[in-house]
């Protein structure tokens, strides 16, 4: 089977397994698990931040950041399609009672001066403004990685405005890889930063939030609110840790392969995409002579995973488990597919 449907479904290596199984655990709420303290510190010397603490997913860590950034009837800044808005299940309405205003990004990114253009004045009639929320990469944009200067372009604004700023980073070891620079340049834009471990890093479990010690501490709280206390959890964060040593650089395999597979699929019949948008590991492409579901199925009955966004477009998503020669198997099923069209 050639699982293209996410990054998500990667399954721990045997070197990770056996970290895990070696791992030595406590209690993390009682804050004695000394392997999930080495991945908070770690993830604290990655993002150059002050303090971290380990959830279960990155859904808690950004949902966790947004309560702690809000209070209910506050409003939250972020890009029309965003994870946070878009997959979340209305978390921010749920959980933090917070109104999400949203900015119509360009693939998933937005510009300094669409956030001065939904900058509310102060006045009783308006919910305050408090967080601007970026996703890097963007997922519904495709994999599109932030440019630093234009992230830091935001940021100014933000700070004018008095706004804090946390980065949605589940995929950001992509972003540093495709654009060379440093997880740590990237977050030091922001007041919090979530990154995940689950996707493209291969680990099982997990998710972390970093930010300052006050900021993370008020986050511990909010964590064991919304359920994500653990008790012996250095049994998953031994798994992220070793992704953290061992899996990041080689994240330059999937951009290629997805890459590969973009620039096969566009002169296929009844396939519309530009390679050039293909910035990561995530191939999103548009399917004009079929249902996008039949052209799933159809993939499907050869053994080839991917999953339809909505009636006309596909993702598939290179990860860990894919290989560069099952890059080419798929390819030669879409061709075969495609060309009996």
């Amino acid at each position: 089977m050639i699982d293209l449907r996410s990054d998500t479904v990667t399954r721990p290596t045997p070197e990770m397994r056996r970290a895990m199984a070696e791992a030595e655990v406590g209690d993390d709420v009682l804050g004695d698990d000394p392997t999930v303290a080495r991945l908070e510190a770690r993830v604290c010397d990655i993002l150059g931040k002050e303090a971290a603490v380990y959830m279960p997913s990155g859904t808690m860590t950004n949902q966790t950041a947004i309560r702690a950034w809000t209070e209910p009837g506050d409003e939250i800044l972020l890009e029309a399609t965003a994870h946070s808005y878009f997959y979340e299940s209305g978390a921010p309405a749920a959980l933090a009672g917070v109104m999400c205003r949203l900015i119509a990004g360009e693939r998933g990114l937005f510009t300094a001066d669409q956030v001065r253009g939904v900058l509310r004045p102060r006045n009783e009639h308006f919910p305050r403004t408090k967080l601007v929320a970026v996703e890097n990469t963007h997922n519904r944009g495709g994999g599109t990685v932030w440019p630093i200067d234009q992230v830091a372009e935001v940021a100014a604004v933000a700070r004018e405005a008095g706004l804090a700023m946390h980065l949605d980073g589940a995929r950001l070891w992509n972003a540093a890889v495709a654009s060379g620079v440093p997880e740590a340049e990237y977050a030091g834009h922001f007041d919090s930063a979530s990154v995940c471990f689950s996707k493209g890093l291969g680990a099982p479990v997990g998710s972390a939030l970093a930010g300052d010690a006050a900021f993370v501490a008020r986050a511990r709280r909010f964590r064991k609110m919304f359920g994500g206390g653990m008790r012996q959890a250095g049994i998953i964060a031994a798994g992220a840790l070793y992704a953290l040593d061992h899996h990041r650089e080689r994240l330059i395999r999937d951009h290629a392969n997805a890459k590969r597979l973009a620039v096969a699929l566009a002169p296929l019949p009844g396939i519309e995409i530009d390679p050039e948008t293909v910035e990561t590991n995530i191939v999103v492409f548009r399917v004009t002579r079929m249902p996008a579901a039949e052209l799933v199925e159809r993939l499907k009955a050869v053994d080839v995973l991917v999953l339809a966004r909505d009636a006309e477009s596909l993702r598939a998503v290179t990860n860990l488990n894919v290989t560069a020669d099952q890059v080419e198997e798929a390819i030669e099923h879409f061709t075969t597919i495609l060309a009996k069209l």
